[in-house]
């Protein structure tokens, strides 16, 4: 792909400048778009639950690992 020249990058500029498409927004207007616009942030606080539990659980049955082979 080629690179933009600084002539085709200044013209591009203006001509966005002139469309000014930042004043056209209008954001979501259904529910449904409005719940997908919220979930934007989202990080997956989820994930991170499952994945402390699931560390929390490997230390377990590994400390209970170790106090079963004392009695070996």
């Amino acid at each position: 792909m080629k690179s933009w020249t600084p002539e085709r990058r200044a013209r591009q500029a203006e001509a966005i400048r002139r469309w000014k498409p930042w004043e056209q927004s209008t954001g979501p207007r259904t529910d449904e778009g409005k719940h997908r616009a919220k979930m934007n942030g989202y990080r997956g606080g989820h994930w991170r639950k499952l994945r402390d539990l699931s560390k929390a659980m490997n230390a377990a049955l590994r400390t209970q690992r170790d106090g079963l082979s004392d009695f070996e």
